[in-house]
């Protein structure tokens, strides 16, 4: 449990995180009152299987779906509530003790390439500030989209603020379901650019979850018993995706099994394990092309996320780059709550009236103030510490 001061400095935020991967919430309580945000506490919660399937179908357009959007709007802030009670029940710390929770909410549907570009991410915030008491921060994304940029990816300057180094070239690997990179040149002067380079985890999530009802490849442990198809590989690598330009971002809405299934000519001669092993090729080699493209004086590459907990992954990354590839681990903050982390900042940020996005990396026109303000109304009787 955090001490007292920890409990009463006033710069306690709370960050919630659910990835396109959509195994889980994630909830991060981090504390901005030292020169380096400290994380005081983490709660991990799995999404069920019934509203996992009900988001997946949510991110394709399918019948009813205004229906089904309004409950699962509902359901998604039931669970980040939940989330939210028990982090703070493991830490000991009171709502009003707690500035805000920045809810990135989760995605289910992601368009910046369309004629009237959007994104959705949903978990009712009023609902989620009526349930816990706490003031929230939400819809970050659509502030970013609507100054020209493509609303994504926006823990970029969070990577900026904290781990950027004046010694040598750092890039930031967040592997989730999609994989995203931050470019931090050392010279300060040097301008900061971040962009999706393509899958991580989904593609390999979404295939064996088709060919063995797994939520994920544990250790990438079926992928370590295929082989990689070549003639498959490079024509996946072929894909317009992986020769655009940043700023650029994507999602599970064009990687997926439709995705894939139009590349799998002669499907019937492959091995499914060699198809899995192929999309780790796929995740890795595009990562390594992205990087060796973009920042070719990388010196360190930082990763995060849930793929790096895949050690056919991380070890293709360090056979393929010519630069030092470890976890946020080795930096201080847990490769699975960065995301988490970088939200509850991003809240900080809109609550002090300071931009959270990167222009060079969004592509939008000018610095914005992200998200809406979703104000938590609490009974002056309940701050009162017992422990004054």
């Amino acid at each position: 449990m955090p001490d007292r001061e920890a409990r009463i400095s006033g710069e306690l935020y709370i960050g919630l995180m659910s990835g396109t991967s959509v195994d889980g919430i994630d909830a991060a309580l981090v504390d901005f009152e030292p020169s380096r945000p400290k994380l005081l506490g983490h709660c991990y919660q799995p999404w069920p299987q019934a509203i996992r399937d009900r988001l997946k179908k949510l991110s394709q357009p399918g019948d009813n779906e205004i229906e089904q959007l309004g409950h699962a709007d509902i359901a998604v802030a039931n669970h980040f509530a939940d989330v939210v009670s028990e982090l703070l029940r493991q830490t000991g710390i009171k709502p009003w003790q707690t500035r805000a929770i920045g809810s990135h909410g989760q995605t289910v549907r992601h368009r910046p390439g369309a004629d009237h570009p959007f994104t959705l991410q949903i978990g009712d915030p009023n609902q989620l500030a009526e349930k816990t008491g706490i003031t929230v921060v939400a819809d970050f994304r659509r502030r970013d989209m609507a100054a020209g940029g493509e609303g994504a990816p926006l823990a970029p300057a969070f990577h900026a603020a904290f781990l950027r180094s004046s010694v040598e070239y750092r890039v930031i690997l967040n592997l989730g379901g999609i994989a995203n990179i931050t470019l931090l040149p050392a010279d300060p002067k040097t301008g900061i650019i971040g962009f999706d380079t393509g899958p991580a985890n989904t593609l390999m999530d979404a295939w064996i979850h088709y060919s063995q009802q797994h939520r994920f490849d544990a250790h990438g442990a079926w992928a370590a018993r295929g082989q990689v198809i070549s003639e498959l590989l490079d024509r996946l690598l072929d894909d317009n995706y992986f020769k655009r330009p940043p700023p650029k971002s994507t999602g599970p809405e064009l990687f997926n099994l439709d995705w894939l299934n139009q590349y799998l000519v002669n499907q019937s001669n492959y091995r499914p394990e060699d198809i899995q092993a192929s999309l780790c090729a796929l995740s890795s080699h595009s990562i390594i092309q992205a990087i060796n493209q973009y920042a070719p004086d990388c010196e360190r590459v930082i990763c995060c996320g849930g793929g790096t907990r895949n050690p056919v992954l991380m070890q293709q990354l360090q056979q393929g780059l010519d630069a030092t590839v470890e976890t946020t681990a080795e930096h201080g903050i847990d490769p699975d709550q960065i995301e988490a982390m970088a939200f509850a900042w991003l809240a900080r940020q809109t609550l002090q009236h300071l931009p959270g996005n990167l222009p060079d990396v969004t592509g939008a026109h000018h610095p914005v103030i992200l998200g809406g303000i979703y104000q938590a109304w609490t009974n002056d009787s309940e701050k009162v510490d017992p422990a004054c």
